[in-house]
């Protein structure tokens, strides 16, 4: 493509052999990691949960996996994460850096700023760097796909977790090397491999979510207190829009406040943005076409569950010029 892509050839989904794929893999790493320990970081997401268990399958207890506390996860998602990879006997460790994460993003509004200052710095130069630090690591395992590298090379967003292709060398910035063992595998190829790895089906087919968590979606200042209406907001949407079978639907929090009436008097809300997508692999999506019935009991959820909602708006606008998340 000469757009920093170039080196990386597609594995489509229609010419992919998961069970090869997996092997090929699984060599790769025992590779890249030599007879040295890496790490792995689970945001709970599948393309993440693909590459610990590919991970764990070439290294066994060399492999050290983590999922850090950023404070900006669904409602209990962390013991929900470690319950899963247990049972799958994969031991998770957590590490709690909401503080950090906070601080980082105190007063940030601007979403790119919000994206390298919340994520990569602290997550990676902080945090892992640490983390690395005190485990010995040499390696770490990243779920970096191709479609996080063609948005980060079109200039679209800066996707967290791509380095080479910004020209960031990650042993000289934070002190270990960086392997991508799906980056040639776009979401439902990803999908494909995880059931072939074994995952089950409520971590294989989970709609996407952001590296940045919730504060992608808080348009605005990410504060503790924003976090939690979202987080709130999430649990609900979630739930309604499970069964729709969409590739992704969520919920955004605005920055201002908007006009609303309580009580008979009038009251300064917050507005909550529900969007939910059909998409194959996220380059293209449309809204789905809800009923009015159903955004209807979603909306009478929201005000009445969340505290100091008094609008809720539906995105119809279809990507592009759109994307799929706000920030």
């Amino acid at each position: 493509m000469g757009d920093g892509t170039s080196s990386i050839r597609e594995v489509k989904l229609e010419d992919l052999d998961a069970d090869a794929f997996i092997r090929e893999q699984v060599a790769a790493i025992r590779e890249a990691v030599g007879d040295d320990t890496a790490i792995s970081a689970l945001s709970g997401g599948v393309d993440s949960a693909v590459v610990t268990l590919l991970g764990h399958r070439a290294l066994g207890d060399r492999l050290k996996t983590y999922i850090v506390e950023n404070g900006l996860m669904r409602e209990g998602e962390v013991d929900r994460i470690v319950g899963w990879f247990a049972a799958l006997g994969v031991p998770v460790h957590v590490v709690d850096a909401r503080e950090k994460f906070f601080a980082a993003l105190k007063g940030v509004t601007d979403p790119e700023e919000k994206r390298e200052k919340g994520i990569t710095q602290v997550f990676y130069k902080d945090v892992f760097a640490g983390l690395v630090r005190e485990s010995g690591a040499k390696v770490l395992l990243q779920g970096t796909i191709f479609t996080d590298v063609e948005e980060t090379m079109a200039g679209i967003k800066r996707q967290h977790n791509v380095f080479a292709q910004l020209g960031i060398d990650p042993e000289a910035e934070f002190g270990y090397r960086v392997t991508e063992p799906i980056v040639s595998l776009r979401k439902p190829a990803v999908r494909a491999v995880g059931r072939a790895l074994g995952l089950p089906g409520e971590i294989a087919e989970r709609p996407p979510f952001p590296g940045p968590a919730l504060a992608a979606r808080v348009i605005g200042e990410a504060t503790p207190e924003r976090i939690e209406i979202v987080r709130k907001a999430t649990r609900i949407v979630e739930a309604e829009l499970a069964q729709v079978n969409a590739f992704q639907y969520l919920a955004v929090l605005h920055e201002d406040l908007v006009t609303g009436i309580r009580n008979g008097k009038r009251d300064f809300g917050l507005q909550v943005e529900v969007r939910c997508w059909e998409s194959r692999d996220a380059v293209t999506a449309v809204p789905t076409e809800l009923s009015f019935a159903h955004l209807r009991r979603i909306a009478d959820r929201l005000v009445a569950e969340v505290p100091g909602v008094v609008s809720v708006t539906y995105n119809i606008a279809a990507k592009p010029p759109s994307c799929i998340e706000a920030v």
